[in-house]
């Protein structure tokens, strides 16, 4: 059983990374990744909401919508238990650390809508994980977005000293890192991709 969490923890962290393999929520990835205070607060955030939602989920998915024949709403379902968490944790981030609250801005927000926190549960319920399958599979996630937003940030923070031709700077040359970091993550993958 450990194995077989440890793997999906690392295909989900590195070999199917959602930034860099499967390109999936990239506003917040761009928007979040200039300084590295808002990333490393992003990245706690980020992976607990996902952790936290992908076990709701599942409990909703499984104890409930299966059950009574409603599998075909779980995207709606699922929304709204995103939403129901990412306000709540808005609402704690306010009163806990209004310095970072203020700094994430629009994008904590953004959190509800992000693909990658509605693809992790509706990936749960495709591949028919178990809780703990799917509790590691939201972990792993949440650790891989993180590794992304933590490698991009140092690299831009880097980038501000360097000279980066006009034309290139700002988001054209986070454009042309993310490509390339997303080129060493096919690494992962053993070089071969269908």
């Amino acid at each position: 059983m450990l194995n077989e969490l440890g793997k999906i923890f690392i295909a989900s962290a590195l070999i199917n990374n959602f930034v860099f393999t499967r390109y999936l929520g990239l506003c917040i990835f761009f928007g979040v990744s200039k300084r590295m205070e808002t990333a490393v607060g992003m990245s706690m955030t980020f992976t607990s909401v996902m952790v936290i939602s992908a076990a709701l989920s599942w409990l909703v998915y499984n104890l409930v919508m299966l059950p009574l024949g409603l599998g075909f709403l779980k995207i709606v379902i699922f929304i709204g238990i995103v939403a129901a968490f990412v306000q709540a944790a808005d609402t704690i981030l306010r009163k806990i650390s209004p310095g970072l609250y203020y700094k994430l801005g629009i994008y904590l927000v953004l959190i509800t809508t992000n693909c990658i926190i509605l693809a992790v549960p509706v990936i749960n319920a495709d591949e028919k994980y178990n809780f703990m399958q799917a509790l590691t599979m939201g972990l792993g996630s949440g650790a891989g977005f993180s590794l992304a937003l933590i490698i991009m940030a140092s690299i831009r923070e880097k980038l501000e000293l360097a000279d980066v031709p006009k034309v290139f700077q700002g988001l054209p040359i986070a454009f042309v890192l993310t490509g390339l970091i997303a080129l060493a993550f096919l690494g992962f993958s053993g070089l071969i991709r269908l």
